[in-house]
């Protein structure tokens, strides 16, 4: 066996990845529980998340290319979300892998910010086997996640396990111990974590001053014993046995009860920083070792999509649609329409990535459909059928709530329906989940003004009335919430309108303008073409609106129905207005002319987007900032994070809050923090609803060509003055009560508040309806929620908690994410055994074949076998169920005697795998089947070395 070691990286050990430096604000404390956050020379936890997610997803690619026969080229490094992208195959979804990165690295942080002193995700005080917990039962979770498709949900429990992990390497003393690999068996809970310290040992001597290089006894490191520092800020409550070793560092109060001083290798200038690029280095290796764990699990496809990265495009399909006996005509149109996109997006980059269906019907609702195979998908739309209905009102908010709950972030919906919302306490619930989501909704109302239509019930019948005003109000409300459109049209006319459908599925949509007014005015509105943007078209809904557009040469156009020098086309239905415009780089306006409610939308294709969080200082003992789950606070100062998506060479100038339905406006101060990512300071944020707007310089732009690029959100936010806040473990267990406490402050009036809690399982829940708050101050509640003991491991749920100030003025949430996992027994991987291996190999082996036989079981207490694939080899491989025992499975393999190798990866359904490695060998029957361990340990180092950061030295493991 050979040994591995790191060969020195001169250009990459301090070379943060340019997606990176901007979250080295979010801790700027002096001394932080893990891996530094600051940029220097130091590494930290979000350089090593990022450059393991980056590195993993170059090897997935790279082996996806291998397998379809198809050439890779490696990024150029240092890499960026972008151009690995790009060497995928997949440049389109450059935002979504980019968002991902950041949202995996932010629950990583957010660990420092919410567990700080929670021993346990630090791997402090010797709490080695509370640490290991967190670790695999939220890996199995992640899996589990993977397996329903619940990428979300993956992504959230995959950051908060990255940073215990990786604070392992820095808090106890495994590198002090010579170890230069990660230990493997912090991921696995069958095993041994090593020879752990018993709490009556002691493991340090004092520092000798500020050198604490030989602080750790040396019969410690001789017998290979296991330690961590420990840690507390404040010396009366520390727990601190006699003789142990500490964290280290200005904070940490034990470091000065004797013995003094610390272990840990946070930065170069931590008590053992001296040891920081070793621990470091083996920090990194354990995180691409777990996230090949995971690929494993998962499959390379899916691992991917948790990553954000998708053959086509990255969008989603998304229809939520009211199946009541009414609703024929718009479900005929619902069919043809999907028919259309998927016949003509099928292979191309514009092919949806996902396609998810949400029937409703009163009192039905469901079964949701998530797939991303369109033949499920259209099978699942032919099979609707109109029926039923009850009353007039129908569960939309419902369906549309379970929707969001599930679509990826920053997805479109559309939502099909003729009758008014039977849920309509449900609307905060639906704009907060949008908001959160920075989900378009669009909603396709048919017959919205007073007609008769019949509708049977039982044996009678009855007049039936169309949407009256004040509910279609609702649906428009939450539209142009969304950035959507609420287009009611008659029925005739519903598949014509579902144009805007397949425009919407374009991949790489941008926004360059979007306002309303209500009630309607006359208004001027300028938005921006730059020379990456193409397939600009307008959106206008109102009725009896009129308008002026005039192009970036000065020439105009006015509303007369066809195309002409700035238009190349139109159509209007109903209340909706659609414009093709000509493509020219420059400066346009729209001059808008209504005395009735209006909405106005500009979009476009184009590679540069941004990504938009609000953020909030940190509660937590450390100064910094925190991404946050709910409105901010309204009339104080503010901050947010812009990162921009789809280029490494723009920069942004100018980001202004704009009142959604007026003019007034708040100009941001940006801080540039580079690699296209900038932190935003306002003065105080909005008490209205508002946009985010955009400017910046594209630095590729065309020579003579104006650079300047423009961008708005297409979600409409609002502040509030009301605080809440809520944290809980990300684990449920079904059958098990699970407690979410929250708290609710108000910096404004006081009185009863009141407060609503909804999950978009409908799990039975408890808690408060109201809270009494005095002015400026707070109270607690608790939300309790069960869980059904069927439910299956990998469920996502999605927890609102809102509270609404008195007369309802005011509202706020918070939208939390849980995983349900039932409790696991079986913690061992699969088994293969060889049933028989031929050949007739000969001295011209690509005339000549080899072929084996393997039974693969879970063994007699396993969960069963999930899948098995291949993972090494080029020859065929059929797999089947054996006919006598549904818990085994049979698979057979030939090949070409040119390739002597195979490997299997068999997972169970718990997320064990193995890895069985077989090899040709001239007198059959002649096997090797290498440990899940060697064979995991060996491809990932082969991969990580193809990529430059390892290389294989001389030397002999006995």
């Amino acid at each position: 066996m050979t040994e591995w070691r790191t060969a020195p990286r001169p250009q990459y050990r301090f070379r943060m990845s340019s997606e990176l430096t901007v979250l080295c604000f979010l801790l700027l404390h002096t001394g932080s529980l893990g891996f530094g956050i600051l940029p220097g020379d130091a590494l930290n936890h979000l350089e090593i998340t990022e450059n393991a997610i980056l590195n993993a997803t170059v090897q997935v690619c790279r082996s996806l290319a291998q397998a379809e026969g198809t050439d890779f080229t490696f990024p150029p490094q240092p890499f960026t979300a972008k151009t690995v992208a790009a060497a995928c195959n997949a440049p389109q979804s450059s935002k979504t892998f980019r968002q991902a990165i950041l949202f995996i690295i932010f629950r990583n942080v957010r660990v420092d910010l919410r567990h700080a002193f929670n021993a346990s995700f630090h791997f402090d005080d010797e709490m080695f086997v509370g640490g290991r917990k967190i670790i695999t039962d939220g890996l199995r979770a992640v899996k589990a996640s993977n397996q329903q498709e619940n990428f979300k949900a993956a992504r959230q429990q995959l950051g908060e396990i990255l940073h215990p992990l990786q604070d392992f390497y820095s808090h106890s003393n495994w590198v002090e111990l010579g170890n230069k690999r990660p230990n493997a068996n912090l991921i696995r809970s069958d095993s041994s974590i090593g020879n752990i310290a018993d709490r009556s040992r002691a493991t340090c001597r004092n520092c000798d001053g500020d050198d604490c290089t030989n602080n750790i006894l040396e019969d410690v490191i001789e017998e290979k014993v296991l330690t961590s520092g420990y840690f507390d800020v404040v010396p009366l409550f520390s727990t601190k046995p006699a003789g142990k070793c500490s964290h280290g560092g200005a904070i940490d109060q034990t470091s000065k009860i004797e013995p003094k001083g610390g272990i840990n290798k946070d930065t170069f200038s931590s008590s053992h920083g001296h040891l920081h690029i070793q621990a470091a280095n083996v920090a990194i290796a354990a995180t691409n070792e777990l996230l090949e764990d995971v690929r494993g699990a998962a499959g390379d496809r899916p691992f991917l999509q948790m990553m954000g990265i998708s053959k086509g495009s990255s969008k989603a399909l998304c229809f939520v649609v009211d199946t009541t006996k009414s609703m024929s005509d718009d479900i005929d149109a619902v069919k043809t329409v999907t028919s259309s996109i998927i016949n003509s997006k099928k292979g191309t980059e514009d092919e949806p990535s996902l396609y998810i269906l949400v029937s409703f019907n009163d009192p039905g609702l469901g079964p949701l459909i998530k797939t991303t195979d369109p033949k499920v998908f259209m099978d699942a739309i032919n099979a609707l059928s109109a029926s039923g209905g009850g009353d007039e009102a129908e569960l939309s908010l419902s369906g549309l709530q379970l929707a969001l709950t599930c679509a990826p972030l920053n997805s479109e919906i559309f939502l099909f329906t003729d009758a008014p919302a039977k849920d309509r306490q449900l609307k905060s619930t639906v704009r907060a989940l949008i908001e959160r989501t920075q989900t378009v909704v669009n909603f396709m109302i048919t017959d919205s003004i007073v007609i008769n239509r019949r509708r049977r019930s039982d044996n009678s019948q009855r007049q039936h009335r169309g949407i009256p005003a004040s509910d279609a109000q609702l649906y428009r409300d939450l539209a142009r919430a969304s950035g959507g459109q609420a287009i009611e049209v008659s029925k005739s006319e519903l598949l014509e309108a579902t144009s805007i459908i397949t425009d919407s599925s374009r991949s790489s949509l941008v926004t360059l303008l979007q306002a309303a007014r209500s009630p309607g005015r006359a208004d001027n509105f300028s938005f921006i073409v730059d020379e990456t943007v193409t397939n600009v078209t307008v959106y206008i809904t109102g009725r009896s609106v009129s308008f002026t557009l005039i192009g970036p040469t000065g020439e105009s156009q006015e509303n007369t129905g066809t195309a002409g020098p700035l238009i190349t086309a139109v159509q209007s239905l109903g209340n909706f207005m659609t414009l093709w415009l000509k493509k020219l780089v420059g400066r346009w306006e729209m001059r808008m002319e209504s005395t009735n409610p209006y909405t106005l939308k500009v979009v476009g294709q184009s590679p540069i987007d941004f990504l938009l969080d609000f953020l909030e200082p940190s509660k937590g003992p450390f100064t910094g900032f925190d991404a946050l789950d709910s409105r901010p606070r309204a009339g104080f100062n503010g901050s947010l994070l812009v990162s921009l998506t789809g280029t490494d060479t723009a920069t942004v100038t100018e980001v202004l809050l704009i009142e959604s339905g007026g003019s007034d406006e708040i100009k941001g101060v940006v801080e540039p923090q580079g690699g296209g990512n900038f932190l935003v300071h306002v003065e105080m944020m909005p008490s209205v609803e508002f946009v985010v707007r955009v400017k910046g310089q594209n630095g590729t732009a065309t020579p003579g060509a104006s650079a300047v690029f423009q961008r708005q959100s297409p979600t409409n936010f609002k502040a509030s003055n009301l605080t809440v806040t809520a944290d809980s473990n990300s684990i449920l267990v079904p059958g098990t009560p699970f407690s979410v406490p929250f708290s609710v402050t108000t910096s404004g009036t006081g009185g009863n508040f009141t407060i609503r809690a909804t999950n978009n399982q409908l799990f039975n829940s408890t808690f408060p309806t109201s809270l009494f708050l005095e002015a400026g101050n707070s109270a607690n509640g608790t939300v309790t929620l069960s869980a059904a003991l069927n439910t299956p491991s990998g469920t996502d749920v999605t927890l609102t908690i809102e509270a609404e100030a008195p007369g309802g003025a005011d509202t706020n949430y918070v939208v939390l994410r849980f995983s349900v996992f039932n409790t696991v027994t079986d913690f061992s991987g699969p088994v293969c055994q060889l049933l028989s291996q031929q050949s007739n190999c000969s001295d011209n082996c690509s005339s000549s074949t080899w072929s084996l036989s393997i039974q693969v079981s879970d063994g007699a207490d396993g969960t069963g076998v999930a899948s098995v694939s291949l993972k090494q080899g080029s020859g065929t491989i059929n797999i089947s169920p054996a006919a006598d025992n549904e818990n085994i499975t049979l698979v057979s393999y030939s090949a070409s005697c040119c390739s002597p190798d195979m490997e299997l990866l068999v997972v169970d359904r718990v997320g064990n795998e193995a890895s069985c490695f077989y090899t040709r060998d001239p007198n059959p029957p002649a096997a090797q089947s290498l440990s899940r361990k060697l064979s995991q340990s060996i491809l990932f180092l082969l991969n990580v070395m193809a990529l430059g950061l390892y290389s294989l030295t001389e030397g002999v493991v006995q």
